[in-house]
């Protein structure tokens, strides 16, 4: 495992010829939910000072590293970004003690039924009565220096305080039966059976190639466009693209699987209808692998304005 700094699509992450998520699929795997905060905090025992300590993900920067264990840090960094001086204040004052450290979305401040910190709102069933809410979602593990830490998935549940309101929902695969989970996508093998056999034909690219089309491919999520083999042809084989799409469609029959334990209704932006969520992110022994449906989320994820971490109030 590695640090929590991006975690990839399926689809994406063959383009380079690195077909190993299809052998994720089918094996043994860690399912969460992914919640869709902002901003993304890290915090508790600073490996080198032995000191308590909050931030963003700039605490795992290689140089300029930022990490904040006193409020006159937190005055120091952020001067300039009161909303997120605001939050880590508020993470320092309220966050328990740990000899661990941790990385976690942060939902809001307490007080309200209904939050966006993003893209999607969460409607908890009653007013929120904890100063924070957070999502967290992996422990790290450093013997000296942040810089190095090992990331892994975060399987035990924090417990709430009347400070700090943890949203850890429980995330499984669904085995077809009323009740039932399973440890891995079985219903996929066929289809991806044959996206192994469709590799044979495709000529891969490098990474700086797999960059640009990923630029491409996020330009027509953006726009709510198709994604045609033919529109790629500048960058790469077309056969690339179909296998590309195969993924995406084996990653939609996993998410039809998953199911998950929320107690709070997910809506998008201004739609008042309940969706899925976010999506959910995998953990196998080949790493990390977000399940999301590009086409609801990410699209309004990409027309999104940044976040007011504020609550909405009802």
């Amino acid at each position: 495992m590695t640090k929590n700094l991006h975690i990839e699509h399926p689809e994406d992450s063959i383009l380079t010829g690195d077909l190993s998520v299809l052998d994720a699929f089918l094996l043994p795997l860690i399912l969460s939910l992914k919640i869709d905060g902002a901003p993304s905090i890290v915090w508790g025992r600073n490996p080198e000072s032995g000191l308590q300590f909050v931030g963003t993900k700039s605490v795992f920067n290689k140089k300029k590293i930022i990490i904040c264990e006193t409020p006159s840090d937190i005055e120091t960094h952020y001067q300039y970004k009161p909303a997120l001086r605001q939050i880590l204040m508020a993470c320092m004052a309220y966050l328990p003690i740990t000899q661990n450290i941790y990385q976690g979305d942060f939902i809001g401040f307490g007080g309200a039924k209904n939050y966006r910190p993003n893209t999607l709102t969460y409607s908890f069933p009653e007013k929120v009565s904890e100063k924070i809410i957070i999502a967290p979602h992996t422990k790290y593990y450093a013997a000296n220096d942040l810089r190095d830490a090992i990331a892994m998935p975060l399987v035990d549940s924090l417990n709430s305080t009347d400070d700090v309101k943890y949203v850890q929902p429980k995330a499984y695969i669904s085995n077809g039966f009323e009740g039932g989970s399973t440890d891995a996508f079985h219903e996929c093998a066929d289809l991806i059976e044959y996206a192994k056999n469709m590799a044979t034909a495709v000529k891969f690219v490098d990474e700086r190639t797999a960059k640009k089309i990923k630029i491409h491919l996020n330009y027509l999520i953006r726009e709510g466009k198709d994604i045609n083999p033919a529109d790629f042809e500048e960058f790469c084989d077309p056969n690339l693209i179909e296998l590309w799409d195969t993924v995406r469609e084996i990653k939609h029959l996993a998410l039809n699987a998953c199911r998950d334990t929320a107690d709070f209704q997910t809506f998008i932006m201004g739609d008042y209808q309940p969706i899925q969520g976010e999506g959910y992110v995998m953990i196998s022994r080949f790493g990390y692998f977000k399940l999301v449906n590009r086409r609801a989320f990410s699209y309004a994820n990409f027309n999104n304005q940044r976040f007011v971490p504020m609550p909405i109030r009802s």
